[in-house]
């Protein structure tokens, strides 16, 4: 039986071979592929706004004459059409145009357009509005419509997008949707059938609530979200099943190894550390691959917990591999452990991008041999000449950096080939409960909820940065009382070499202020030698000021620290400003956070703030972070490739989250159901999955 996933999106009217391949980019290729790339907001052109009542930022539709049309010749050639109707005056103007447009915009026609008021040289103005020529009259008050608003690429305009999904809903009545949920489900949440669902939201009825279409709220949006959510939940759960379809090599606790380097420590595990410590245990003793996130806050000794895995596994005559994601951390990791470990007599090899020729060969060869327990690097370690002996255990530090693709790729690196790994993801960065039940649905989760005893709580201030003086001076004070200070410089700018040239900037004023300290700089374009000798440098006190980029954001160790200064903390998110203030702390001495923002700060800005000040609490400040920026910056979804929802938004539509979770296990039995469901709405964005 034909279905709407059968029938090629070229069917449609209009749709050639050129405007195909612009679709395909979307992920659109049949049918059912357009009716799922679903508005992601609505605009109301229910009703005309008079000229005379429009104000800068309004939004909205205007309807008038033409009284002129002007060709502009400014810095950019402009089209500048007034329009005038019985309250007042509005400019159209096009930076892009042509002589067909400016023919037909002529003098004494009337143009009804939709845009967004902007102040321009000749009053109000619309820059590049959508318009009509001659419109047809506006549908009465009862029978007016909102309309859809979709997601785009190069190449194609929102009244093509509308006018395809108009067309495609034509084929609804002979080809209704295939529901995939079980009836049951359906009738328990009260929820509209697909077809229905989905032709209400491309084409919202005029009777229907506009504050609930306008805030996602709507049950046939609903009903597409909880689908949705739901796709992404059974998507993990497959990677999971996927993976544990293999074996691993059980790792049973044995000889004395962690004992000895638990005795070795001078300090005692917290009750966190050792409950999250038995979890891994367990998980490394069964003959199914261990998938563990284990979340700490900055300081809580995740490291440490790493490293009694690690040796459950080396004393089982097992490899391991700890992989982060940049070589500042990763190059801490491998003298961390090299301190840690080579006294009990197990060899490590490190390696990273800037590892070559005899060094990279004896590195390979020591894992290749077995005579290198452990191996730590970047992702240098995913490369295909890289071969272990065993490897049986691998440990990924502060997950959300790579993505599951990346971590995937260590899995075919597992012992003997046939078993798959056990795999302990880290981070430092707490992922609010919600997200991480969604994000991170095919790992178990631990949590270190508790932080190591004799931790001083970090004071955190914010000054406006006219008073830089005072702040130069404070680090002055601290420096010569023997501690060490951060000055973090950030810029809204993504350019990085805009950035390190800031850093170089400020470090040479900071250098000139206090000639008697000794200032040193850390940025993203040093090579990666320069930074580890910087940091080195600093460790060992040689340093009192580092100047950096948010490079130290992570894994940065350096206890003499005290005073971490964040320029602009306005500019950057909650969750990274938590990470920086935990640089310091790390000591006996009590530590301090200043946040040196320019005025004046916006409401979003000041709420970051606040929040910094009042709570010391990664997860806490998770949630605020997950509330203010939503969920793809939170996980830095750029680069995992996932969570990039077309309906569903995690803060408003947490309360399904739970719901998913149960439903999701009950419909793995299915493969034709998960199959689908996936299909549908993660479509070619799967890859991730292939395992």
């Amino acid at each position: 039986m034909t279905s709407l996933d059968d029938i090629p999106v070229t069917t449609l009217k209009g749709v050639g071979a050129a405007l195909a391949a612009t679709l395909a980019k979307l992920g659109i290729h049949s049918l059912q592929d357009l009716l799922f790339h679903l508005p992601h907001r609505y605009e109301d052109r229910t009703r005309i706004i008079p000229m005379g009542s429009l104000r800068v930022g309004d939004v909205g539709v205007a309807e008038g004459e033409v009284v002129k049309t002007d060709l502009v010749m400014g810095r950019r050639r402009s089209l500048q059409v007034t329009l005038k109707d019985s309250s007042g005056f509005l400019v159209m103007r096009f930076f892009h145009f042509n002589a067909a447009q400016k023919s037909q915009l002529a003098e004494g026609q009337r143009v009804r357009c939709y845009g967004e008021v902007r102040p321009g040289r000749a009053g109000y103005e619309f820059y590049h509005p959508e318009y009509q020529v001659n419109p047809p009259a506006m549908p009465a008050q009862g029978e007016a419509t909102l309309t859809p608003v979709y997601p785009l690429t190069e190449g194609i305009q929102q009244p093509r997008v509308r006018g395809l999904c108009q067309q495609a809903l034509g084929y609804l009545k002979r080809y209704p949707i295939r529901d995939w949920l079980p009836p049951a489900l359906l009738a328990d949440y009260q929820l509209p059938d697909i077809s229905a669902a989905v032709e209400l939201v491309h084409a919202p009825p005029a009777d229907a609530p506009v504050y609930l279409l306008m805030e996602g709220r709507h049950p046939a949006q609903q009903r597409l979200v909880m689908e949705e959510l739901l796709a992404h939940q059974l998507s993990l759960l497959r990677v999971r099943e996927q993976i544990q379809a293999r074996q691993a090599l059980p790792l049973l606790p044995s000889g004395d190894l962690p004992e000895r380097f638990r005795e070795s420590l001078p300090f005692r595990l917290t009750g966190a550390q050792e409950q999250v410590c038995r979890e891994i245990r367990q998980d490394l003793s069964q003959p199914l691959p261990m998938l563990r996130l284990v979340q700490g806050d900055v300081g809580s000794g995740k490291t440490v917990v790493a490293a009694m895995a690690a040796l459950q596994a080396i004393a089982a005559g097992a490899q391991v591999a700890l992989m982060a994601p940049t070589e500042i951390l990763a190059e801490q990791h491998f003298n961390n452990f090299r301190e840690w470990l080579e006294p009990l007599d197990i060899r490590l090899a490190w390696l990273s991008g800037k590892i070559k020729g005899k060094a990279r060969v004896a590195a390979l060869e020591a894992v290749a041999s077995g005579g290198a327990r452990m191996m730590v690097g970047t992702h240098a370690l995913f490369q295909g000449d890289v071969i272990f002996d065993r490897l049986a255990l691998v440990i990924v530090d502060e997950q959300h950096r790579f993505g599951v693709h990346q971590r995937l790729a260590l899995k075919d690196k597992g012992a003997v080939g046939q078993l798959a790994p056990h795999q302990l993801i880290m981070t430092a960065t707490p992922i609010p409960r919600t997200l991480a039940m969604s994000a991170y649905a095919d790992l178990d989760t631990s949590v270190i909820d508790e932080l190591p005893p004799g931790r001083k709580p970090i004071e955190t201030i914010a000054i406006p940065d006219s008073r830089r003086d005072d702040i130069i001076e404070r680090v002055r004070d601290a420096c010569k009382a023997g501690r060490q200070a951060y000055w973090v410089c950030t810029l809204i700018e993504e350019s990085e070499a805009l950035q390190c040239q800031a850093a170089e900037v400020t470090a040479a004023a900071l250098a000139d202020r206090l000639p008697e300290l000794n200032v040193g700089l850390v940025h993203g374009r040093l090579k990666a030698a320069e930074k580890v000798d910087m940091m080195g440098q600093f460790k060992t006190g040689k340093l009192d000021l580092l100047v950096a980029t948010t490079v130290i954001e992570v894994g940065v160790d350096v206890p003499n620290a005290s005073l971490i200064i964040i320029e602009n903390p306005e500019r950057l998110g909650l969750a990274q400003l938590h990470q920086l203030r935990g640089r310091v702390g790390r000591g006996e001495e009590a530590s301090f956070c200043v946040l040196m923002y320019h005025p004046p700060l916006s409401l979003n800005g000041k709420a970051r703030l606040q929040a910094l000040r009042e709570s010391q609490d990664g997860f806490v400040i998770a949630e605020k972070d997950l509330e203010i920026r939503g969920p793809g910056e939170v996980l830095g979804t750029r680069q995992t490739g996932m969570m990039q929802f077309r309906l569903a938004d995690f803060e408003r539509d947490k309360g399904w989250i739970e719901t998913v979770r149960g439903i999701a296990p009950t419909l793995m039995h299915d493969k034709t159901v998960v199959d689908a469901l996936i299909r549908r709405w993660l479509g070619e964005r799967l890859r991730y999955g292939d395992v």
